[in-house]
């Protein structure tokens, strides 16, 4: 069978040759010419041979040349010399004498051999035929109406015998010519009839006088430069036409890969160029892409454009080549005969492309499909304005990619987003719906929000993009490495179990602790990650990545990686529970308050009590103050938790007063309040409320919040100061600030967080450390106080250094307000008012 298929397609490959159809030509052509030319007994005047000869010459000269896909129909005035020799010379000297005038036209054309040949064997038949028609006509007498029919008749058929051999050469190589062959050939059978006209007019004159040349030279010559000047508005419409075609043709193309193919196979359709390669450069998440249309269809080993280094490329994307470079292989030198024979090209049109980034792309044109005709300057300029069109779709198309990139990407990072996620874990999963295995890690970038509110988003943004970078580089290669949102990324890892995703959990966890030059600090990098997979934990992307977000949410509190278990829903429940409940829980007091004594190292006065926000749960019990706190931040309750235990701590603080006691009230404030706007009047409105002065309040801020670039170039801290009250920064020597920076701000104490100070018995570093801070703070007029002081050593050692207040276990815990009472009752004595004060103080009795 594999042989029945093979020799008709090698008789196919055979006929289609071009030698083939030469020679077809040259039979057809001795078939019809030799029994006519044999009887043709013509004896004509070599001068008047000669002369025929030359006008032969000069209308083929005369070509405006119309391609049919690989063939070409030349128009020329031929004609007009044709009717002339048949009419003064006949009989075989005319087949010769335009027999001779073709092939030296063609030859100094360069035609290809077998070209010629064929275009030599249809002028015999051609003329053949002229002859064969007026042979059975009556004689030929110019000033008879009856000779001009003839001559008419015979033009037509030669006419008609020139557009059958070409389109059996178009039928042999290309397939049944179509509409656009013989819309663009019939109209040319006019010019035969224009030309009898011409020529036997010129006839009967000159036949009238001799002198009559001295009129009609002329008039040919008039005649040959308007020809010349339509062959050439002719090409110059069809030019714009082809401009406009190929316009129209973009304005349809779709915006993908697809469109892009078209716009390379248009420019090749329009050009009739053999073949077309267009080289763009990388753009999104896409590299390099090299499209090539062929005629022959594609091209596996067409090189040379994708290549950086190719000469035609480097030179027509130059700044200075300013358009479209034509490379021939009559004009070209060593290196381009090199580039040319890379291609197996005899002509390349190269032609720059820009990019909706900017960069240069490569469009590249070669070899004309006709034989007889090269790329010339008005296809140079065709292409220059195509190219106008070519870059406007590619921008579109790429912009579009964009559009639909950042639907799906992160803008900073560039990776998948959720939604993308989503779609990659649905597919992943509906393409194997029984067997389709996947694990899904869920990264939380600790300490992100810190970052943030310490140096600003360009610092967190910074973070992200290395902890991407880590994640791209240690996940494995086929894993989707995605960010979520915040300071959270998700890595798919197709085909693991649970258990195997579990363990490259762990290694990547492993793999991105490390250390980041971040703002110019040293920041360390950790995540927390959270653990689930397909099928174990879900079969559709929204129940994977909500279990995940659970197994993320208990992993905070479990070491640092967590796996998703049905009991983890219970508790992801509770904290959704708490967040609805946690305006209730403050108007029906589940939310309180406990008072942590701080006294003053030298005097042992209680100067203050720092109040504690606790919630007691009728359902779940004591709730850590961390779970709701962080709970009330990122549901937007912080505001109105923080005004309950401002109204507690001032409400305690009006009471003391009632009794003639000052003592000072500390509440903490976290850094999503400082950017509220309506803080300011708040604090205000509720020691106006309390009646309550400002000094007995004193107001706890986090590091991070009070050096926040936000807060810092805002007014906040010093309108709250203006109230009168102090600001005390809490947990200091844990952040990113430094005491140059507290020198700016209206600072009024700091506390040494308590890591420092519960080492200090035992390390002599921490005592250093604590030495420090309070010689400088003292420097910069700031009052310290020591938290977590918890035996007589420290608390002996922080006097020594001059420590202003203390605060911690070996003074008391924190106190419910009924107990408080009742250890003020039986630690305390009662102080009278100093001078110029207006009330009392408790001091602590030893």
């Amino acid at each position: 069978m594999a042989e029945d298929t093979a020799a008709p397609e090698r008789v196919v490959a055979l006929i289609r040759r071009p030698w083939t159809i030469a020679l077809l030509a040259v039979a057809a052509a001795a078939a019809l010419g030799v029994p006519v030319l044999w009887s043709s007994g013509a004896s004509p005047s070599p001068l008047a041979v000669v002369l025929l000869v030359g006008a032969f010459l000069l209308a083929e000269s005369l070509r405006l040349d119309l391609e049919i896909r690989r063939q070409t129909l030349t128009v020329s005035p031929t004609e007009l010399a044709l009717v002339v020799g048949l009419v003064e010379v006949g009989g075989a000297w005319v087949v010769a004498a335009r027999l001779i005038a073709t092939v030296v036209v063609l030859g100094v054309q360069r035609y290809p051999l077998a070209k010629l040949v064929f275009n030599a064997a249809l002028v015999v038949a051609e003329v053949s035929a002229s002859l064969a028609v007026l042979a059975v006509l009556p004689a030929l007498q110019v000033s008879s109406p009856v000779t001009w029919l003839s001559l008419v008749l015979a033009v037509l058929v030669t006419g008609l015998v020139g557009l059958v051999g070409v389109g059996a050469a178009v039928t042999l190589t290309d397939g049944l010519p179509g509409r656009q062959f013989w819309s663009t050939a019939l109209p040319t059978l006019v010019v035969g009839p224009m030309s009898v006209g011409v020529g036997v007019i010129a006839l009967l004159v000159i036949d009238e006088t001799p002198w009559a040349w001295a009129l009609i030279v002329p008039l040919v010559f008039g005649v040959v430069a308007i020809f010349r000047q339509a062959a050439r508005a002719s090409r110059e419409r069809r030019t714009v036409q082809r401009v406009y075609d190929f316009a129209r043709r973009v304005e349809l193309m779709t915006p993908d890969e697809a469109g892009t193919r078209e716009i390379v196979t248009a420019v090749r359709e329009l050009l009739n160029a053999d073949r077309v390669a267009l080289w763009l450069p990388p753009y999104l998440d896409d590299g390099p892409q090299l499209v090539v249309t062929s005629v022959d269809g594609p091209l596996g080993w067409y090189d040379g454009p994708g290549d950086p280094d190719d000469l035609f490329r480097r030179r027509v994307v130059a700044a200075e080549a300013g358009g479209p470079l034509l490379f021939t292989a009559s004009r070209a030198d060593v290196d381009e005969l090199s580039a040319l024979a890379r291609r197996q090209a005899r002509e390349v049109l190269g032609a720059p492309v820009v990019t909706a980034a900017g960069e240069p792309g490569y469009l590249e044109v070669c070899d004309r499909r006709s034989d007889a005709l090269s790329f010339g300057p008005e296809d140079r300029g065709a292409l220059e304005s195509m190219l106008t069109h070519v870059n406007a779709a590619i921008r579109q198309q790429q912009l579009l990619s964009q559009i639909r990139h950042d639907a799906d990407h992160d803008r900073l990072t560039g990776l998948p987003n959720r939604q993308r996620l989503a779609a990659e874990i649905d597919a992943l999963l509906v393409a194997d719906p029984v067997d389709a295995r996947a694990g899904l890690v869920l990264a939380a970038l600790d300490g992100y929000t810190d970052v943030t509110d310490t140096l600003g988003h360009a610092a967190s943004d910074e973070l992200l993009l290395v902890t991407a970078g880590l994640l791209r580089e240690h996940a494995p290669p086929q894993a989707v490495v995605a960010r979520m949102e915040g300071g959270q990324f998700a890595v798919l890892l197709p085909g693991l179990s649970l258990a195997a995703t579990e363990r490259a959990a762990r290694r990547l966890r492993e793999a991105a602790s490390t250390r980041a030059r971040v703002a110019g600090l040293d920041l360390e990098v950790s995540l927390t990650i959270g653990v689930a997979a397909a099928p174990v934990h879900g079969s559709d992307s929204g129940t994977l990545i909500q279990r995940a977000d659970v197994a993320l949410l208990a992993a905070h509190t479990s070491g640092g990686v967590a796996t998703y278990h049905p009991v983890l829903d219970q508790q992801s429940l509770r904290r959704l529970q708490l967040g609805t409940e946690l305006e209730t829980a403050m108007a029906e007091g589940q939310i309180s308050v406990v008072f942590q004594p701080i006294i003053d190292s030298r005097t042992a006065d209680i100067v203050s009590v720092e109040t504690l926000v606790r919630w007691h749960h009728p359902r779940y019990g004591d709730i850590p103050p961390e779970d709701f706190i962080s709970l009330a931040e990122q549901i937007g309750r912080i505001g109105s938790l923080t005004d309950h235990v401002l109204g507690l701590a001032l409400d305690r603080c009006r009471r003391w007063l009632d009794q003639d006691i000052a003592l000072s009230v500390a509440v903490n404030l976290s850094a999503r309040c400082l950017v509220e706007p309506d803080l300011v009047d708040r604090v205000r409105n509720a020691l106006r409320e309390h009646g309550v002065p400002g000094e007995l309040l004193t107001l706890e801020l986090t590091e991070g919040s009070v050096v926040d670039d936000t807060v810092r170039n805002s007014t906040v801290l010093a309108d709250l100061h203006s109230l009168g009250l102090r600001l005390s920064m809490d947990d200091f020597g844990t952040g990113y600030s430094s005491l140059s920076q507290l020198r700016l701000l209206p600072i009024d104490e700091l506390k040494i967080d308590k890591s420092f100070v519960l080492g200090m018995s035992t390390s002599q570093n921490e005592s250093f450390i604590a030495r420090s801070i309070v010689e400088l703070a003292h420097n910069l007029g700031l009052r310290v106080v020591a938290e977590g002081v918890e035996d007589e050593v420290t608390r002996d050692l922080l006097a020594q250094m001059g420590c202003d207040k203390l605060q911690g276990f070996l003074v008391s815990r924190p106190l419910p307000e009924d107990r408080l009472e009742g250890w003020l009752l039986a630690r305390t004595g009662v102080r009278s008012a100093p001078p110029g004060a207006t009330h009392r103080r408790l001091f602590v009795r030893t």
